[in-house]
C-alpha cells in the first residue's frame, strides 16, 4: 500500500494511488472534463497521512536540508525511490534557489527568488522532474506536452538528462529562442496552427490515440506537485521565516497552485504558523484569473500578451489557482504589457538576473504595490526570448 491518494479538488472524492496511476487516469473519474477552451475540472491533488508525518518528520532536521535537491525529503513525495536509481538525482538538482536580498527602485528591501539558473532555466524543471522520475518509475519511455516554451524545453532538457523521449506541441507564435531549444535537447517538435490553448487539445487527443504518458500542466496532478517543492526550498533558505507575499506570474496557474500546497503542508505539519499572501500576476491581454477573481465566473477570451509565458487564454488550473489567492488572503494583479516589459529592463539592470517578461510581470506589480516583506519569483530566464529584449 502506497502512503499516498489522489482528491479531486472539484467532489472532494479520494482515490487510491494504485487505481490513479496502474489506469493512467489524469482527472477525476467521477467529476473530471478537458473541453476546448476552458479551464479543466476535476483535477487531482496528491495527498499524504500528515498526522504520521508528524511523528516522522521534524522541522528542526528538514531546516538543515540544501535547498534544490527535492530527493532529500522522500516522504514528501509520491515515488517509489526503492525503484530509481539515486545516480540520477544530482542531474536534477537547482543550482541557486538561495534567496537573494535586493532594495529596488530605491524602495522597500524585497527577496527575490532566481529560477533562472535551473537546469534548463526555468521554473519549470521542479514539475518536469517529478513528471519524469514517475514515468521511469512506471517503466515509461516516452512523454509528450504542450506548451509556450518553457514547459516544452524543460520536459525536453530533463528527459534527455534522463534519457527519455520527448514530444513536445507549440503555438505557432512560439518565441524562436525557446523553439530552437526545444530542438536542441533532441525532442520531438509538433508546432500546431494555432494559439497555445490549441497546442493544448492537440497534445491531449494524440497522447490518448498513441498511449504517451501526458505531460500538460494541471491535467496531470504531478505538474502541482512537483511545483511546491519552491515552497519548501523558500522554507529552507529563510530558516523558516517565510515572507508575508509572494508575487507569483500565472498562466495556467499551476505555478501558484503549487506554491499554495507546499505552504499549506508545511501548515498541517505545524512547522508555520500562517500561509503567505499569494499575489496572482498577470498581463492585462492575459487576465482570465484576475478576471475570475473579480467577478466568479469565467469567459474565455484569447491571450495576446507578449510575456508569452504567461499567456492562457483558458487557464487549465484556472479553479485551484483562484483557490489559492483566496485562501492565502492574496489577490490578483494585471499589469499591462508596456509596463511589463519596461519593468523588464529595469529589473535586469538593478539586479543582473536576466529575466523573461513573465518574470519581469511580478516586478511591475512589485512596483504598484511595493509591500513590506515581499518575495519577487522570477520564473524564467530572459535568453529564452530574445525577441522581447531587443
Amino acid at each position: 500500500m502506497k502512503s499516498y491518494s489522489y482528491k479531486c479538488f472539484n467532489c472532494k472524492t479520494e482515490f487510491p494511488s494504485e487505481k490513479i496511476e496502474k489506469e493512467f487516469i489524469y482527472l477525476c473519474p467521477k467529476c473530471g472534463s478537458a473541453e476546448k477552451n476552458k479551464p479543466l475540472t476535476g483535477v487531482l491533488t496528491v495527498e499524504y497521512d500528515y498526522e504520521n508525518l508528524k511523528k516522522n518528520l521534524q522541522r528542526k532536521e528538514f531546516l538543515k536540508l540544501q535547498p534544490g535537491k527535492f530527493w532529500l525529503y522522500p516522504r514528501l513525495w509520491p515515488l517509489d525511490f526503492s525503484k530509481l536509481n539515486s545516480a540520477l538525482f544530482p542531474r536534477l538538482a537547482l543550482p541557486s534557489v538561495q534567496l537573494l536580498q535586493y532594495e529596488l527602485n530605491g524602495g522597500i528591501k524585497v527577496s527575490v527568488q532566481d529560477e533562472t539558473r535551473n537546469p534548463t532555466l526555468s521554473y519549470k524543471d521542479r514539475a518536469s522532474s517529478l513528471v519524469a522520475l514517475k514515468a521511469m518509475e512506471m517503466g515509461i519511455t516516452e512523454i509528450a506536452a504542450a506548451s509556450t516554451g518553457n514547459a516544452g524545453s524543460s520536459l525536453a532538457g530533463i528527459c534527455a538528462r534522463l534519457g527519455l523521449t520527448s514530444r513536445i506541441y507549440v503555438p505557432q507564435n512560439i518565441p524562436e529562442s525557446k523553439r530552437i531549444q526545444i530542438e536542441s535537447y533532441g525532442a520531438k517538435l509538433v508546432i500546431v496552427n494555432g494559439d497555445y490553448d490549441s497546442a493544448f487539445d492537440k497534445c491531449l487527443e494524440d497522447s490518448a490515440k498513441y498511449k504517451w504518458y501526458n505531460r500538460n500542466t494541471a491535467y496531470n496532478p504531478l505538474t502541482i506537485e512537483g511545483k511546491k517543492s519552491a515552497a519548501f526550498d523558500i522554507f529552507i533558505s529563510t530558516q523558516g521565516n517565510i515572507p508575508e507575499h509572494i508575487f507569483v506570474p500565472v498562466g495556467d496557474g499551476v505555478i501558484i497552485s503549487g506554491i499554495y500546497k507546499g505552504f499549506a503542508e508545511l501548515l498541517k505539519l505545524g512547522w508555520i504558523e500562517k500561509l503567505p499572501k499569494l499575489i496572482a500576476v498577470q498581463s492585462e491581454k492575459s487576465n482570465a484569473v484576475v478576471r475570475y477573481l473579480e467577478s466568479g465566473t469565467f469567459e474565455y477570451r484569447p491571450a495576446t500578451t507578449r510575456a508569452d509565458s504567461i499567456s492562457a487564454g483558458a487557464p487549465r488550473n484556472l479553479y485551484m489557482a483562484a483557490n489559492a489567492v483566496k485562501t492565502s488572503g492574496g489577490y490578483g494583479i494585471a499589469e499591462s504589457d508596456e509596463e511589463i516589459l519596461s519593468a523588464q529592463k529595469e529589473f535586469i539592470k538593478q539586479t543582473g538576473i536576466l529575466c523573461e517578461p513573465s518574470s519581469a510581470a511580478v516586478y511591475a506589480a512589485y512596483k504598484n504595490n511595493p509591500l513590506e516583506n515581499s518575495l519577487l519569483l522570477i520564473t524564467g530566464n530572459g535568453l529564452k526570448d530574445v525577441d522581447a529584449l531587443k
